[in-house]
């Protein structure tokens, strides 16, 4: 399978559709290879429920291009014109409720955030994914630790073996992933900010140190099951003997236990509680995007990793200022004087007040601009602009005097 992998990339034909077609079709073989090889064919369909299991929480990645409708050789400006656009039409305050609309937005958010840095942008074209070289950019979120163990399970029955690698997946109890939303102000969002808030979740225990065991106790071994990490079960059925290896629920797979638990946590190595978390939001944050907070989602089990914690921004607005990706937008009233003569006036901006020099002959409508005066553009040193509406505001009632002078300029 890998090898048709490494050719269909190299070849230049490589996909993530072929890839998963691949998929299919070494699993099929596989199928195949079983019920020819072993002395109990039949043996092979208890399996064929976890296989498909394994397929069906097998997700395509996302095509970043295809989200912003941008085709690959899309310059930076069209590339920051569709995620405007789209995060304008998708944006959660517009589908209040719609948790589709919500997905779209994330997902627009996603392919923004790589398509929009060039290092990740190069990094996506070449490998398909921005995990490096390694990674095939398939999505495999959807899987429970215990499907794929139950991979090797069928290879374990069928091969021998491979026990060691399913135990060690099995005893990897990996704390839950956690996710949060948080508000913050507009001009916090220019800034930066840090936010501390408690939550409620599965921290370390304080009295083993999340081990599940008490400070004196020793490691023996498992007598459920005898050190192997897993306990075979038989059972009869139409197709003959059936055997299944599954995870010993006195060890969770790791063969050894303490002969003395923790008292505090009853073993499990961590216990519920309210903890403060402080997530630092970087300047130039934008509505809707997730930052990841890596090992403070729930705790593992018995010393395990931590799950991660993910903070979706939620970002007021401000009556001042309208963005547009990096762009600020604002409005500036002016008289029919300053409109025809020129004029200088002050403007606030997201990063304090400036001067905005007005040309002559400005019309009402037209729009200045600050550059440099926008956002803070993420992860970078640099800024987006500031984009003035000029309007030019015509009095409705005049003096005696302001009319005769008016109609004097008109018969010029």
């Amino acid at each position: 399978m890998f090898v048709c992998v490494w050719y269909s990339k190299t070849s230049g034909y490589y996909s993530s559709k072929r890839v998963f077609t691949l998929l299919w079709l070494c699993l099929v073989c596989f199928l195949a290879a079983c019920v020819r090889c072993t002395e109990e064919p039949l043996a092979i369909f208890p399996y064929i429920d976890t296989i498909f299991t394994l397929l069906s929480n097998l997700s395509l990645p996302q095509d970043f291009y295809h989200t912003l409708g941008l085709s690959r050789d899309a310059d930076e400006a069209a590339i920051k014109k569709a995620y405007r656009d789209l995060s304008k039409k998708w944006h959660p305050d517009k589908h209040k409720g719609d948790k589709e609309a919500e997905a779209k937005f994330k997902d627009i958010n996603e392919a923004y955030e790589v398509l929009g840095n060039k290092q990740r942008r190069a990094q996506y074209d070449q490998f398909g994914s921005t995990g490096g070289p390694g990674g095939q950019g398939f999505d495999f979120s959807g899987f429970q630790s215990g499907e794929f163990s139950g991979l090797g399970d069928i290879f374990e029955s069928f091969f021998g073996g491979g026990g060691g690698f399913s135990q060690r997946r099995q005893a990897d109890q990996r704390g839950g992933d956690m996710q949060v939303r948080i508000q913050v102000d507009f001009m916090e969002s220019v800034s930066g900010t840090k936010k501390t808030m408690k939550l409620d979740r599965l921290i370390a225990c304080d009295a083993c140190g999340g081990s599940g065991a008490e400070k004196d106790a020793k490691t023996v071994t498992c007598r459920e099951c005898g050190g192997t990490g897993q306990i075979t079960r038989t059972a009869q059925s139409f197709f003959g003997t059936i055997q299944q290896s599954v995870l010993c629920s006195s060890c969770q797979g790791a063969g050894t236990v303490p002969d003395k638990k923790c008292t505090s946590c009853q073993g499990e190595g961590r216990r519920k509680a309210s903890k403060e978390v402080t997530v630092e939001i970087p300047a130039g944050i934008h509505d809707g995007q997730t930052i990841r907070v890596s090992g403070q989602g729930e705790a593992g089990r018995q010393g395990a990793p931590a799950g991660d914690l993910y903070v979706i921004i939620q970002v007021k607005a401000d009556p001042r200022f309208h963005r547009q990706g990096d762009d600020i937008q604002s409005e500036a009233t002016i008289s029919v004087p300053d409109a025809i003569l020129g004029t200088t006036i002050t403007v606030e901006t997201v990063q304090g007040e400036t001067t905005l020099k007005v040309p002559e002959g400005t019309q009402s409508g037209q729009v200045l601009r600050l550059k440099g005066k926008g956002m803070p553009i993420l992860n970078s040193s640099r800024h987006g602009d500031h984009y003035v509406t000029v309007a030019v505001s015509i009095p409705k009632k005049l003096s005696r005097a302001e009319k005769k002078l008016i109609e004097e300029w008109k018969n010029l």
